[in-house]
């Protein structure tokens, strides 16, 4: 049974203004700039530059005298004003001079268009150069469109196969496919149309001249690449019949291919993004020092004329128009002030939340030494500084700090904690340094496995477990042992 009634009911709401905080929080200073142009696009309220004191603003009074003498000056301008001086005396009709059909309000919209050849018009220039029979050739073009970006014939030949029969009423043998692939495999560049990484480097050594470490190399990739891939080179050196000097020469001319021909008409590097600081810790005579990048501190007003514009409208109440205007006007100005303030609050958590970190981390700040960093989680800083962790959270979003020892991620202070022997609580950070440096340090012919390092780390003193080690080895991008062993 439906029934209505009204009840009173508590309920947390975040307001408009709360909720343009927290996104202005997360937006980096690379960001901000970009969105305080975006604001002011889009409320003609909100103005760049320093906010004057009221004294300078004019009274009611004055700004109605003023604007009356300016309509005089306007009245006696337009009065002066002769639109003879803007007329021709030729009488030569407009349309005798145009270059084209089209009138003066037409907006012309040119498509520009891109230019540059792929890697794919490049082994179509190639193939039309190829005495090869008109068939093969349109096979081969057709596998020319199922490369990859990387330059690697991914798909199966009975679906191509499927495919031309179906889509193009082309029908063909795998045998033929065959033929078409290997006149592309024979184009440049050198290893281009593979169907996996081994052919792909196989074709490349395949094509140098001949010598002692091309002929290890081909029968490497050509009989024993699982073996070179997991790195198992006793059982190379025994097949093989070979020493180590040739095995070394052999795997420094495998790892100097190109595993991605298909990158080699493009470039392959992606866009270095410019990383703007939002904080600036120098360490001066022991003392820290810390500022805000002045990007974040963009100086924004309230429209005069928009202040003025409001004294206008409110005179005259009764009219419609002037009410919704009035209205429009209030709308924008409270828009305006209210994302001044957030940009203040946003100044103020920004400083507040960095300040409480630097103290948390001084030593680090101070010498730069990593294994020095105490262990931080978000809760320590919003206790800290009295805000809640999801708002810490958002200021370490993406914030960059720039200190006397390099530029770092504000993720990069914050870290777990663990118990040493001495029933300290370090940070796993520290661990972790310590691992990275016994890597670095250890013998590349015999490298520490997950069981010596997790005995090393417990000879100083930091009892942890063995899949303790393998994770952080892990977060550290280090392979296993077994991958990182080298002649």
């Amino acid at each position: 049974m439906l029934k209505q009634g009204l009840y009173f009911k508590l309920q947390q709401k975040l307001s408009p203004q709360q909720i343009q905080l927290m996104k202005l929080l997360q937006v980096p200073t690379a960001e901000l700039e970009q969105r305080v142009k975006q604001e002011i696009e889009e409320n003609p309220a909100l103005e760049e530059g320093e906010d004057h004191d009221e004294e300078d603003t004019p009274t009611e009074d004055q700004a109605i005298a003023e604007s009356q003498e300016v309509q005089g000056n306007e009245e006696n301008e337009r009065d002066d004003f002769d639109m003879s001086d803007y007329f021709q005396d030729d009488d030569t009709p407009d349309y005798k001079l145009s270059v084209n059909n089209s009138g003066p309000d037409d907006e012309e919209r040119d498509i520009p268009l891109a230019g540059g050849s792929t890697f794919q018009d490049n082994m179509k220039a190639q193939l039309s150069l190829r005495n090869v029979d008109e068939r093969i050739t349109m096979l081969a073009e057709n596998l020319i469109g199922n490369l990859d970006e990387d330059g690697y014939l991914r798909r199966d030949l009975d679906s191509i196969v499927n495919d031309l029969a179906f889509t193009q009423n082309v029908m063909c043998e795998v045998t033929e496919l065959q033929k078409a692939l290997k006149v592309l495999q024979s184009l440049d560049p050198p290893g281009v149309a593979a169907r996996d990484l081994r052919e792909c480097l196989l074709i490349q050594v395949e094509r140098m001249p001949h010598s002692l470490e091309q002929r290890v190399a081909q029968e490497i990739l050509d009989k024993n690449f699982e073996a070179f891939s997991k790195k198992h080179y006793d059982r190379i050196l025994d097949r093989l019949e070979i020493d180590e000097e040739a095995l070394k020469g052999a795997i420094d001319l495998i790892v100097h291919l190109n595993p991605k021909p298909g990158n080699t008409m493009r470039e392959t590097d992606k866009p270095s993004q410019e990383i703007i600081p939002d904080f600036a810790v120098m360490a001066i005579d022991g003392m820290l020092e810390l500022s805000l990048n002045g990007r974040n501190a963009p100086e924004l007003r309230v429209s005069r004329a928009y202040r003025e514009m409001i004294k206008d409208y409110s005179r005259n109440k009764k009219d419609k128009d002037q009410r919704d205007a009035l209205q429009f006007i209030k709308q924008k100005l409270d828009s305006a002030k209210w994302f001044i303030d957030a940009i203040k609050q946003r100044q103020n958590t920004l400083l507040v939340t960095m300040e409480a970190i630097m103290e948390h981390q001084r030593e680090f700040f101070l010498t730069g030494d990593e294994a020095k960093m105490k262990p931080m989680i978000l809760k320590d800083i919003a206790e800290r500084v009295g805000l809640d962790i999801s708002t810490i959270s958002r200021v370490a979003n993406s914030k960059y700090v720039q200190t006397n020892y390099g530029t770092f991620l504000l993720k990069f202070f914050f870290s777990e904690s663990l118990t040493n022997e001495a029933g300290e609580e370090v940070s796993t950070r520290e661990v972790k340094k310590i691992l990275k440096d016994a890597i670095e340090a250890e013998e590349k012919r015999k490298p520490l496995t997950d069981d010596e390092l997790t005995a090393l780390l417990k000879g100083k003193g930091y009892n942890i477990a063995r899949r303790t080690v393998a994770k952080y080895r892990e977060q550290l991008s280090i392979p296993v042992a077994r991958l990182r062993k080298e002649l």
